[in-house]
């Protein structure tokens, strides 16, 4: 059995400053590299026997902060990269809202109508997602395999999984920085044991 634990990236300046980032990039915040440590901990134990990254700074950033003193060789996929935005990224939700009000529409509420004129759409990511999962599945059949993404990349990947239609994209878990999702595979079968956790980002208190 394959095991694949997903992972967002840690937070980053743009997210705070609510601009999209998509194939553009920006560095992690201190409250991501943070997450980014916590959920290294909470997986201390578990042996990869590979790790992917998407080639973006945030990604391996935090791919790197997860594994610690571990010295498992990262694996960079460019199937691993976030949609790209086109002329969208590092632009702020309120300005897309205003500049292209029914593109920004469809996105987040009607996917499968959305279309780009400078960027990817959501068909183009899910044929990426398709190729990397064929790249794994070749070069695996069994072990842990750690995965660290992008929310859209994660969310076309639940939804390639679930064997889900595209109007149905954005529903369940919501994906948060750090967030780990957890799926075994096994020949054709799929079990998904965990979807979107954040418990360990939870603040522990000593009284």
């Amino acid at each position: 059995m394959l095991t694949l634990y997903i992972t967002r990236h840690g937070e980053t300046l743009w997210n705070t400053e609510k601009k999209l980032q998509g194939w553009k990039d920006s560095e992690l915040t201190e409250n991501g590299k943070r997450n980014a440590r916590l959920l290294g901990e909470r997986l201390k134990d578990i042996e990869f026997s590979a790790v992917y990254s998407s080639p973006s700074q945030r990604t391996l950033a935090t791919t790197d902060l997860i594994l610690g003193e571990k010295k498992t060789a990262i694996l960079q996929d460019e199937n691993l990269r976030e949609i790209n935005m086109g002329d969208w990224e590092g632009q702020t939700h309120t300005s897309l809202q205003e500049t292209y009000p029914e593109g920004y529409k469809a996105f987040w509420n009607t996917p499968h109508l959305y279309r780009s004129e400078s960027g990817e759409s959501f068909e183009q990511l899910g044929t990426r997602v398709a190729s990397f999962l064929t790249r794994l599945k070749n070069e695996h059949t069994s072990g842990n395999v750690l995965i660290v993404t992008h929310t859209v990349f994660i969310k076309a990947l639940l939804l390639h999984m679930k064997k889900l239609p595209l109007e149905k994209f954005w529903e369940g878990a919501y994906i948060h920085d750090t967030c780990l999702t957890v799926m075994e595979l096994e020949g054709e079968q799929v079990n998904i044991i965990l979807e979107g956790d954040v418990s360990h980002r939870e603040e522990v208190t000593f009284h």
